[in-house]
């Protein structure tokens, strides 16, 4: 059984998102957990809060035990992106991009 939990529109880019998420890909949950919290990066926050959501999913609606429980797939997608100007000399204006994204986690049972 895979139970998934996504989080939308997080305000940090994907690309560095994916940074933290990689360190988490295929490990079990409390091992996950530990290595999130450890981490220095202050984004690692919002990542342990959705592997914690699917992880509380899968215990108390599919009655599975957080102990048996692996992060399956985990990936952070480009979600929309906020077009901002700022001024510049001369009378013109450049753009900025606010990036966001989109975090899944997929967690299921191990094997053995």
């Amino acid at each position: 059984m895979e139970v998934k939990s996504v989080s939308k529109n997080i305000g940090i880019s994907a690309r560095k998102m994916r940074v933290i998420v990689d360190l988490v890909r295929g490990k079990s949950v409390n091992d996950a957990l530990t290595i999130l919290k450890f981490t220095p990066s202050p984004h690692a926050r919002l990542v342990a809060k959705v592997v914690k959501a699917a992880a509380s999913d899968a215990e108390n609606v599919h009655n599975l035990t957080i102990d048996d429980l692996k992060v399956v797939k985990i990936h952070a997608d480009v979600a929309a992106t906020l077009r901002r100007y700022r001024a510049r000399s001369r009378g013109r204006a450049s753009s900025i991009h606010r990036r966001s994204s989109h975090i899944t986690v997929v967690v299921g049972e191990q094997e053995g």
